[in-house]
């Protein structure tokens, strides 16, 4: 069988993305919606993680399973007693299937998986150009399957999708106790078809319905613009193949452009690849300095070094969030503790293990977890996450959930969405007079200024086109006021000094 050695971050534990990387978490998703914590726009619905791809390729050593191993006598005794006495005739690749699926989930943990040979397709295919489905990536927890984030521009960012919804159920199966890779079978299909979500977001009594139109999802990983005096943003939204390089290239023409200062924006990025997480410390951590540890389950520690020729000099800050994790972590850690750098934002996600792939003559593919990884300072921060040097949240309003396009809100009218739409409109200049999920007179007077304001049809119902608008508004005013990033510049300028 064919090894893969990977550092997965699934992105955030197990995490299995419609589009998952090695290691890495999953899912996507299109529609044209909004989505709330927008402001970092990015990534895929895949299994979140950090992997470290393709160290090793190679046959691996066969293991008998014969007369000299009595531990498997009673695996074998209940093989054949189904096989012959079961009431019909079994497949006995399902319950070969069905064995190995009981060993993994009997380690308890939701970064190791066995997969089907579509399933590790779908797993695979999150480190190619590009994919079909939603854009998300998800993880498996406590059994539930929850987006770890979205991908930036994805179908399922633009429909409101935000890190710890929980999907209850994929056109109306229930995900309950379901594995990642088995809720990515579900999520992912071709580019134009339809997938209906039930989301349940923390602190949201109600659970939503989101629809989706499936797209293609390319992966385009860095995203970079001079935003004034001489500062430079750049977006990383995961660790694919070519991200290093995608990176180099980007900071190349940020530099032509006169980049002095550069903010690393990680929020919302689940992770990846691990040789992606290292070359691109490198390019901020000095010669010689530790980029990241890895122990193993005796307790040795292996240090991965930075690569770079020199000591750099930008100044630089890093942006992470609680969806920032896995290769994110990485990267972050890797440059606090070895270079200096400060970080911004809100605490990560906090997955701080590595896994090995392996895949099986049939195609199949198992996933397992080998070692821990540590910081440069060797602490591990697995369920923990990264404490920002500077915390700063968004707005209240940059958490509100999405609202339904296709639900009419109207006069006399009582629910969760009325109380969000209030929310939304107050934080854009219409008082609705009241935020209790009524709406009255004053939300409905509300709603008609709105609507003349934007050209809309004034008939004070939020439905459709008015929803929507509502919903883009609020999306751009989160973009403008993003708290997190203001911070990161103040920082950066008097780092510039």
């Amino acid at each position: 069988m064919k090894v893969v050695k990977a550092l997965e971050d699934e992105k955030l534990d197990q995490v299995n993305t419609e589009q998952e990387l090695p290691g890495n978490k999953s899912g996507y998703v299109r529609l044209k919606k909004f989505h709330f914590i927008m402001l970092l726009f990015f990534i895929v619905f895949i299994s979140a993680g950090i992997t470290t791809i393709a160290l090793s390729f190679g046959k691996e050593k066969v293991v008998t399973v014969g007369g000299d191993r009595p531990e498997f006598n009673k695996l074998y005794a209940a093989f054949d007693t189904l096989k012959n006495g079961y009431y019909t005739k079994v497949n006995q690749q399902k319950l070969i299937n069905g064995a190995i699926n009981g060993m993994v989930e009997a380690l308890g943990d939701p970064f190791s998986s066995y997969m089907s040979k579509d399933e590790a397709n779908n797993f695979k295919n999150s480190i190619s150009s590009s994919f079909e489905g939603i854009g998300a990536e998800i993880q498996e927890k406590d059994n539930h399957i929850v987006i770890v984030s979205p991908i930036k521009g994805s179908p399922a960012e633009k429909a409101g999708l935000k890190p710890n919804d929980i999907i209850l159920s994929v056109n109306g199966k229930s995900l309950q106790g379901m594995k990642s890779d088995q809720a990515v079978a579900l999520i992912r299909g071709k580019k134009g078809t339809k997938v209906d979500l039930s989301i349940q977001r923390p602190g949201i009594s109600n659970p939503m319905s989101v629809s989706i139109v499936r797209d293609e999802i390319p992966v385009q990983t860095v995203y970079g613009e001079m935003i004034g005096n001489g500062i430079a943003k750049v977006q990383i939204t995961s660790f694919s193949s070519n991200t290093a390089n995608e990176l180099s290239k980007t900071l190349t023409n940020l530099q032509k452009q006169g980049m002095k200062g550069l903010v690393l924006d990680l929020r919302q990025n689940p992770g990846g690849l691990l040789d992606q997480a290292v070359d691109i410390s490198s390019m901020f951590v000095p010669k010689g300095k530790v980029i990241v540890k890895e122990e193993d389950r005796n307790g040795k520690i292996q240090s991965i070094y930075s690569k770079n020729s020199g000591t750099p000099t930008l100044p630089l800050v890093v942006l992470i969030d609680g969806g920032s994790a896995s290769a994110s972590e990485i990267l972050s850690a890797a440059v606090r503790e070895s270079a200096g750098v400060p970080l911004v934002g809100e605490k990560s996600f906090g997955k701080g293990t590595v896994q090995t792939a392996v895949d099986f003559s049939d195609g199949s593919n198992l996933k397992y977890t080998i070692a821990k990884w540590l910081t440069p300072n060797g602490n591990w921060i697995h369920k923990k996450g990264l404490i920002p040097d500077y915390t700063v949240a968004l707005p209240d309003y940059a958490q509100l959930p999405i609202i339904n396009p296709d639900k009419a809100l109207s006069l006399s009218t009582a629910s969760t969405d009325v109380q969000t739409a209030q929310k939304m409109l107050k934080a854009l200049g219409y008082d609705p007079g009241r935020e209790d999920g009524f709406f009255d007179d004053k939300t409905n007077a509300a709603v008609m200024a709105f609507q003349k304001a934007q050209n809309l049809p004034v008939d004070g119902v939020l439905k459709g086109d008015s929803t929507l608008k509502l919903m883009d508004l609020l999306r751009e005013k989160i973009q403008a006021n993003d708290t997190q990033l203001q911070k990161a510049i103040d920082v950066l300028k008097q780092k510039m000094k």
